[in-house]
């Protein structure tokens, strides 16, 4: 099919709770150290939301941000997508919610449940809904709140996780914009659904005392199994890509990648062998934030003057299912 329009990242925004919990914090918490969680996933710090504060509560300070750095209205935007895995409810929708706050409604408004890929899920999806010509300015948002269900006992999870939102405004592009999503990839892989799950809270385990008190509502995860796992896919991902745009590594100028570990980001830039100063990484701020991380880290990166109008940007992510996807834009 030959696309009626194409699409560009207009706008985008982020917001972190005000909160920042350190690593020494948690060595009041849990059996661990700084040094031991810095030289293991370079994270140095994270943010943690306010008990009251839910998924839309950051979602829309996000788009709030996004939309006016778009330079448009919320009356203008006429497609909501979130990727979460942490949303208000389980039912309605964390999009729904975020669409009531902003004043607006008969449009599309639906999650994306894709673990830390969310937000490159929901910019493939949004990015055909320009392309056919279905909407015209998509509300495209990640947003995690984490650090609600981790068990503060388990120091090889706990340690890992923050909270955040990051919002994008995908519009459709005009002929003489230099600004284009020039390609995306999405994929997964359910054989391995067991290493990393919130075993309890669905309609495989409902809430019990038993599954309370077993902690069975918080983050399982196979961290060993999922690093080797974590490079091969988000590399493929890239790989394909760029060998279906006829480019190579040296044609990039930013690779922004899910920000899960400092050793799994180093590993990929290896592996790729691109150029350690091309890789955006800001994990030793805010921790692995889940479907948040790739928008969190380009608003920052655009913001700070990293990315230029023009700037060739790859982003790859991998998370629980797993799933995996990667988009490639020109900014």
């Amino acid at each position: 099919m030959v696309n009626r329009y194409y699409a560009k990242i207009s706008g985008t925004g982020r917001y972190l709770p005000e909160k920042i919990l350190t690593n020494f914090d948690l060595e009041k918490i849990v059996d661990t150290n700084d040094e031991w969680i810095r030289t293991r996933t370079g994270m140095s710090e994270r943010r943690v939301a306010e008990p009251s504060q839910a998924a839309s509560d950051l979602a829309y300070e996000a788009a709030v941000i996004a939309i006016e750095d778009a330079g448009l209205k919320p009356k203008d935007i006429d497609l909501i997508i979130v990727g979460t895995i942490t949303s208000d409810h389980a039912f309605p929708s964390t999009a729904c919610i975020v669409q009531k706050r902003l004043g607006i409604k008969n449009f599309p408004a639906f999650d994306i449940s894709a673990g830390c890929p969310g937000w490159i899920y929901a910019s493939n999806i949004a990015k055909q809904y320009i392309e056919t010509g279905a909407a015209k300015h998509a509300l495209v948002i990640g947003v995690e709140l984490l650090t609600k269900i981790l068990n503060y006992e388990d120091r090889n999870t706990c340690v890992l996780f923050g909270d955040g939102a990051g919002a994008t405004i995908m519009s459709r592009a005009e002929l003489t914009d230099i600004s284009k999503v020039i390609d995306s990839d999405i994929s997964a892989d359910g054989t391995y659904n067991d290493l990393l799950i919130q075993p309890a809270g669905g309609s495989r385990m409902p809430a019990s005392k038993e599954s309370v008190e077993n902690k069975l509502h918080s983050v399982h995860m196979e961290g060993n199994k999922i690093f080797k796992l974590a490079v091969k896919s988000m590399y493929n991902s890239c790989d394909t890509v760029l060998k279906r745009n006829n480019l190579d590594v040296k044609s990039i100028d930013w690779l922004l990648t899910h920000q899960a570990n400092l050793r799994i980001i180093d590993a990929l830039g290896r592996k790729m062998k691109i150029d350690k100063e091309k890789v955006i990484i800001n994990i030793e701020k805010y921790a692995n934030t889940s479907s948040a991380t790739i928008p969190i880290a380009l608003d920052e990166a655009i913001r700070d003057g990293k990315i230029r109008r023009g700037d060739l940007v790859l982003m790859s992510s991998f998370g629980a299912g797993l799933t995996s996807g990667s988009l490639l834009i020109r900014y």
